[in-house]
């Protein structure tokens, strides 16, 4: 049986559409009115995709450079606003 959804749908009950479609659910995915995917289980049938590619971890946000500014956020958008 084949479900349809909407773009909007789909975004605020992903977790529940991912649910059915594990448990062998079909959806079509509408945008606008119109169908724009589906998704499908994955069967053993199905040829090998590349499902997920591995996080590049480079050094991490630990060693990013921290600057400091001179000037407090409000202060330039004082500034900023000053000619309206």
């Amino acid at each position: 049986m084949v479900t349809v959804v909407t773009h909007r749908d789909l975004r605020n009950r992903s977790g529940e559409v991912l649910h059915a479609v594990e448990a062998g659910e079909t959806y079509t995915v509408t945008s606008r009115g119109k169908p724009v995917a589906r998704l499908v289980p994955i069967t053993e049938a199905t040829p090998d995709l590349p499902l997920h590619r591995p996080a590049a971890r480079h050094g991490g946000f630990s060693q990013l450079v921290r600057h400091s500014i001179a000037t407090p956020a409000a202060e330039t958008l004082d500034d900023l606003r000053g000619d309206r």
